[in-house]
């Protein structure tokens, strides 16, 4: 059973086998973008879970005009919001990159060329840092997700053009943030 629709078709029936086929298609992906989200991984451990037992008992209102993925990462970004509604606690810089880790860095590459990725890797996760959590959770989406601009708009309920306008002030925040941080600036 490898198509999501026949997936959900039977987690409806009750074969938990099949939703838990689910869980281990999305979880890591959702993670990994609440993560880059929250900027914490206990944090982030926490929503994906609860959005997972939603997306569970809420399954039979799931109506499939979108990808399962697409309703199940607004499940995470509700829960986020609500998370975030009960602790308002900022998390610096440096305690931001020890909860999220570092990425791992091609084996191949020259150590220089290793040394540069990790700090052009470490001077983004401090300019995603810098920004708000409306724009970091654009980029996240747009760039990270490769959701399209319509997924995106159903996630956030929004319309299309407010992604466009939003995405635009995101990505011109961040270059900004860049431009503070690099020394030589970004490449663009």
């Amino acid at each position: 059973m490898n198509d999501e629709s026949d997936l959900i078709e039977a987690a409806l029936r009750g074969e938990t086998t099949a939703f838990g086929e689910l869980v281990q298609r999305y979880q890591d992906r959702l993670y990994s973008a609440v993560v880059h989200i929250l900027g914490s991984r206990a944090d982030a451990e926490d929503v994906v879970q609860d959005a997972f037992i939603q997306a569970y008992v809420k399954l039979e209102t799931f109506k499939q005009n979108s990808r399962f993925y697409t309703w199940l990462y607004r499940i995470a970004f509700n829960v986020s919001i609500s998370r975030r509604r009960r602790r308002r606690i900022e998390v610096s810089v440096d305690e931001g990159r020890e909860m999220t880790g570092s990425e791992p860095v091609d084996d191949c590459a020259a150590p220089g060329a290793r040394l540069e990725e990790e700090e052009r890797r470490e001077q983004l996760e401090i300019a995603m840092s810098r920004l708000t959590y409306e724009h970091r959770e654009i980029i996240v989406l747009r760039h990270m997700e490769d959701f399209s601009y319509e997924e995106i708009a159903e996630v956030l309920e929004i319309s299309v053009g407010t992604v466009r306008s939003r995405l635009h002030r995101a990505r011109a925040a961040l270059l900004e943030h860049l431009r503070e941080i690099m020394p030589d600036g970004p490449d663009e």
